[in-house]
């Protein structure tokens, strides 16, 4: 197998056992055996059980989308286009998937922290960048805040109901923080 198809064996392994087990109750030992590799296999592509669920791989992305954008735009007005920008650029994932990693997430406590944790990965991301193009630290630091505040709730809602578009529910997260309506 390579690579990719070892990742997309182990993400797929661990959704079939999260929907039957529950995620509290699935183990990477288990996910590991189910996608037919070692567990120690396992813990290279993914730091923890969580992280088949929450990582992501458009901090980079944003950030560099951030730098590209004009010195004179507000550090908010750079975060919202800058997301818009990294959303673009990449193929969007399969919103079955995402929808399917999102619920689990949004319905498990004990994995709040580790969203916690992601979103400040991106939010450190986003400030950084903003300082990077001259921001104000702590201008940076709330627009980076507002911005990973209004796409998690959007998110959130996007994998709760049935909207099939996820670019929508991230479109309308954008235009709230750019002051529009939803």
């Amino acid at each position: 197998m390579t690579k990719a198809e070892t990742r997309e064996a182990l993400v797929r392994a661990a959704l079939e056992l999260f929907a039957e087990r529950g995620y509290e109750s699935t183990t990477a030992a288990a996910i590991a055996e189910r996608a037919g590799v070692t567990e120690m296999t396992f813990f290279r592509y993914f730091p923890a059980k969580s992280s088949v669920l929450i990582d992501d791989p458009y901090d980079p992305l944003i950030a560099e989308a951030i730098l590209r954008q004009p010195a004179q735009v507000p550090p908010i007005r750079a975060a919202i286009a800058a997301i818009a920008e990294g959303w673009k650029s990449v193929p969007p994932p399969a919103s079955a998937a995402v929808r399917d990693r999102l619920r689990i997430v949004s319905r498990t406590p004990s994995l709040r922290g580790a969203i916690a944790t992601s979103n400040a990965s991106t939010e450190a991301a986003i400030s950084g960048a903003l300082v990077q193009r001259g921001a104000p630290v702590s201008e940076a630091r709330i627009a980076a805040a507002a911005t990973m505040a209004a796409l998690a709730a959007a998110l959130l809602d996007w994998a709760e109901g049935d909207e099939p578009d996820l670019g929508a529910a991230i479109d309308a997260a954008l235009r709230v923080l750019a002051g529009g309506a939803s």
